[in-house]
């Protein structure tokens, strides 16, 4: 389905009952409705970032939901795509920590490729309707990728912006891994802690503190 090790250690769960079940209704919602991402691209996050790579977890709630936004991958939109205001929001913070200018595309695949997971909780959505897929056995999913990394032998970093994504703290057990947690980006709670909370660079400390290469955060390159 992937093409690398998520499918092994994922099969368990794809066979589970409410898997399938969930599989069905995502089925049937594509071939009745506008659903985001594209169906070839649901799984974008794990096809970018294996496994065996994750060494930071940026943990979003649903796709975008606008036209054509979404790419599967938390708070990242397709190349030529405005930019969300909580996507603006993070890429200012990127400059205020790293430095680097603000980039042109709002699509963070680099960032995917360098080790960062970009988990959405939830993985589709209907055009126009936030959350609409809430509920239905994608949060299941989910969570049990976090305790699978949870369960990796060398420690990762979990990014967690917001209250939604700070309730999966109890996921992450394992004390060897750092969870750096704040206020979500959105414009109606990054100036409450998000600002000036320094992620890029405390992530990229304790990476090479461990003695992991840090990510390479400029999506300008």
């Amino acid at each position: 389905m992937l093409g690398n090790d998520w499918d092994e250690l994922l099969r368990e769960e794809t066979e589970k009952e409410y898997f399938q079940n969930l599989f069905e209704f995502v089925k049937e919602q594509y071939q009745q409705k506008d659903i985001y991402p594209k169906m070839n691209e649901v799984f974008n996050a794990f096809r970018h970032t294996a496994y065996k790579d994750v060494k930071v977890v940026i943990l979003g709630q649903d796709p975008y939901h606008g036209e054509n936004e979404a790419e599967g991958l938390s708070f990242s939109v397709k190349t030529g795509i405005r930019k969300p205001p909580s996507l603006n929001n993070i890429f200012k913070e990127l400059k205020d920590d790293l430095g680097y200018d603000y980039p042109k595309s709002g699509s963070l695949l680099k960032w995917a490729d360098e080790g960062v997971l970009l988990l959405n909780s939830v993985l589709t959505v209907e055009r126009d309707k936030p959350a609409s897929h809430r509920g239905r056995g994608w949060e299941i999913f989910t969570d049990a990728v976090i305790k699978k990394i949870n369960e990796k032998d060398t420690p990762v970093v979990f990014i967690l912006w917001g209250n939604y994504a700070r309730a999966k703290k109890e996921l992450i057990t394992d004390k060897k891994h750092l969870i750096i947690e704040s206020p979500h980006p959105s414009p109606y709670s990054a100036s409450s802690g998000f600002f000036g909370s320094r992620p890029f660079s405390k992530t990229n400390e304790f990476l090479k503190a461990n003695g992991i290469k840090p990510i390479d955060w400029n999506l300008n390159k």
